[in-house]
């Protein structure tokens, strides 16, 4: 595929582009078949502003593969059936807190705001060499192989929330759980205990905390990310059979 020159670039349309962000920039061109197989390839390494832009960006591109006779089966596999890892993984929660707080005093400009935070988190998700699994609403889901990583995403998700700038000034927040185990791997993500416990240890943290289980200091041995981890003592959580040991994250509030 020849490289597109910057002056070939800018005399193409915006239509020979699957997706233009919210700043004008032009990402995945689509105006010839080596391109849109291009596109193909590196449409999940691209941020979206938000979900209905990757909808509007996989249309677009699904379209013009048909239009050069492409069948993109892989892609299509890729986008219905993500391919998440299994195993003991250790599993990242986040929700953003006072929602309804926010989504009341802001209105339409809560969706913009919200759309930032959700790029923030898969941003940091991703340079981590996690995967998302779910992001829904104001939650959001990841799953990482290794547990330092998931430490270092998760704290470093808090320090660019503390850094951002957010509508009227006012305060934006997450609360960050994580918890390390074996879910089971379905069609639609995991199930299982791992999957509660992590989500209930989310549910328990305060704005700009990150919670980790026992489970997840473990996991770490002797990484120095957990030196990170300070121990609050042992807690019920609602749904859970026993008692979790949680630590915080140092730095984290």
């Amino acid at each position: 595929m020849a490289d597109l020159g910057a002056r070939e670039r800018r005399a193409l349309p915006d239509s020979a582009f699957a997706y233009v962000d919210a700043a004008g920039t032009r990402r995945l061109p689509i105006h010839d078949e080596a391109h849109v197989r291009n596109a193909l390839a590196r449409f999940n390494r691209v941020l979206f502003d938000d979900e209905a832009a990757r909808d509007r960006a996989r249309t677009r591109l699904l379209k013009a593969a048909r239009r050069y006779g492409i069948v993109p089966v892989g892609f299509i596999d890729g986008q219905l059936r993500p391919k998440l890892p299994s195993g003991h993984l250790t599993l990242l929660f986040s929700d953003l807190v006072d929602s309804t707080t926010h989504i009341a005093e802001l209105g339409e400009a809560y969706g913009p705001m919200l759309s930032a935070v959700r790029r923030m988190m898969r941003r940091t998700v991703r340079r981590a060499g996690g995967v998302e699994v779910d992001a829904r609403a104001d939650e959001y889901f990841a799953v990482f192989v290794n547990a330092p990583a998931a430490v270092t995403a998760a704290c470093e998700a808090q320090t660019a929330m503390a850094a951002g700038a957010w509508p009227d000034g006012r305060s934006v927040q997450l609360r960050i759980g994580l918890h390390a185990g074996r879910p089971t791997l379905t069609a639609g993500g995991y199930v299982g205990i791992a999957v509660n416990t992590a989500a209930r240890i989310c549910a328990l943290a305060a704005g700009g905390q990150v919670l980790a289980s026992r489970s997840v200091r473990a996991a770490l041995g002797d990484d120095p990310a957990a030196t990170a981890l300070r121990p609050i003592g042992t807690h019920r959580l609602r749904g859970i059979p026993d008692a979790v040991e949680l630590f915080e994250a140092a730095g984290s509030d």
